[in-house]
Parts: C-alpha cells; sequence; structure tokens
C-alpha cells in the first residue's frame, strides 16, 4: 500500500450528457491511482449529480471539477460560471443526496458571482488507508535498564497502631 501522499487533480469541462459520464470515469481512475478505490462510488456519484444539474439548469455550461487528497480526506469541488439565482433552487435534490452520502459539504459564492460547490469524504481506517503516520523505526539498536526496584515501604516509618491484628 501506498503512504497517504497529498494529490490534486484540476479539470475544466463543458458540461454535456456525454461529459457527465466521462467525468465521472476521469475521477474514478484518479481515485484508483491514488490507491482511493473504495472512494469511488460516493465521489462520482456526487460528482456526475452536479454536473447534471448543471447541464439541466445552468445557462453556463463551462465548470471546473477539482480534487484534492490531503492523507484522511478526498475533497471534491465543482465550480459553475453561472451567476442566475435559479440553480440553487434547482440543486435542492442533488444537494440532500451529497450530503447523505458525504462526510461534509458546503458552497461558496467567487468574486466574480460563480457558485463553488464541494464536498469531503473521509477515508476510514478499516479501509485499508492510514490516517496517521506511522512513527519512524528507531535508528540505533538501543536498550534501556530497568529502574531499580525499591523497597515495598520505602521511606514510611511503621508505627504500632496503625496495624490491625486478629486476637
Amino acid at each position: 500500500m501506498k503512504t497517504a501522499e497529498p494529490c490534486y487533480y484540476h479539470l475544466d469541462v463543458e458540461v454535456c450528457p456525454e461529459r457527465v459520464g466521462q467525468v465521472g470515469r476521469i475521477l474514478a481512475a484518479h481515485l484508483r491511482l491514488w490507491d482511493l478505490e473504495h472512494l469511488v462510488g460516493p465521489v462520482c456519484h456526487g460528482a456526475e449529480a452536479l454536473l447534471r444539474a448543471i447541464d439541466e439548469h445552468a445557462s453556463d455550461k463551462n465548470a471546473v471539477v477539482e480534487m484534492w487528497w490531503n492523507g484522511q480526506h478526498i475533497i471534491t469541488a465543482i465550480g459553475e460560471n453561472d451567476t442566475g439565482p435559479h440553480l440553487d433552487q434547482e440543486l435542492g435534490s442533488c444537494l440532500a443526496r451529497i450530503a447523505a452520502e458525504s462526510d461534509g459539504w458546503g458552497c461558496c459564492a467567487t468574486d466574480t458571482g460563480a457558485k463553488v460547490i464541494w464536498f469531503s469524504r473521509r477515508a476510514r481506517s478499516c479501509e485499508g488507508v492510514p490516517l496517521i503516520p506511522s512513527p519512524p523505526p528507531p535508528t540505533l539498536p538501543e536498550r534501556r535498564r530497568a529502574p531499580r526496584p525499591l523497597p515495598a515501604f520505602a521511606g514510611t516509618e511503621s508505627r504500632g497502631s496503625d496495624v490491625l491484628t486478629n486476637a
């Protein structure tokens, strides 16, 4: 298994029905390259749903798809250039599905009035991706001595009144 190295992918796409499936296959190929095959389903379903919504409702069909892998999360962002307010209203069911399939999601506006919708998935440790890097092995073989054993009652005085006897 590869160590969890940060990765980034950027794709400019003119959205049309044929491109939606093609973009899904491209994202799946990158996830497999990054040893994240178990995340292909949720990431591709979310990205394809957003691209379909852009294709159906946006007047500007140009979009940007980005994926970041930081070693613990895969973050997918779809940016669209449509400044019309109607796209937000049409994305209700799409965003509900993304919220159900992801660990986090959000929407933000850019300086130009365009929108970016992102979602993230956490790679679970049970799915084979190390979340915390393992510590390096020691470079010098070093043996430490065990601490010196102390007497059981070292430093305490025995008092006759504290001792209980069964007489």
